[in-house]
């Protein structure tokens, strides 16, 4: 019988549109160790030593920070999508989420003090 071989994303993630459209799809799932993992995979295809060099952490700290269940800080993530030559950027949901969450929250005194008027 044939041993299959794991299959690593990394292999495909070649052009610079590639990888956003990889890492913006990566981002819209709830579980947030699918996107460490996702950019995981795009520093392993720039190569990760170069990208931890580039984002000035150590080899081993970004390994660690893309580990599935680790909880980097904001700003080491921002590094490192620096390096990957990538941003974040928000958007509106189409189906307007935040103003149901605003109607929910009125009142309460939950929320965003810039929220409330």
């Amino acid at each position: 019988m044939a041993k299959l071989k794991e299959f690593d994303p990394s292999v495909y993630l070649t052009n610079d549109e590639v990888v956003a459209e990889y890492l913006t799809t990566a981002l819209e799932d709830p579980n947030p160790d699918v996107f460490l993992a996702a950019v995981g995979n795009v520093a392993k295809a720039r190569g990760m030593s170069s990208i931890a060099e580039e984002s000035g952490l150590g080899r081993e700290s970004l390994y660690k920070a893309l580990t599935p269940g680790a909880k980097p800080r904001y700003d080491t993530v921002l590094k490192v999508l620096q390096s990957l030559g990538v941003k974040l950027s928000v958007s509106q949901r189409p189906n307007n989420a935040l103003q149901r969450t605003r109607s929910k929250n009125a009142g309460s005194g939950r929320g965003c003090a810039a929220v409330r008027r």
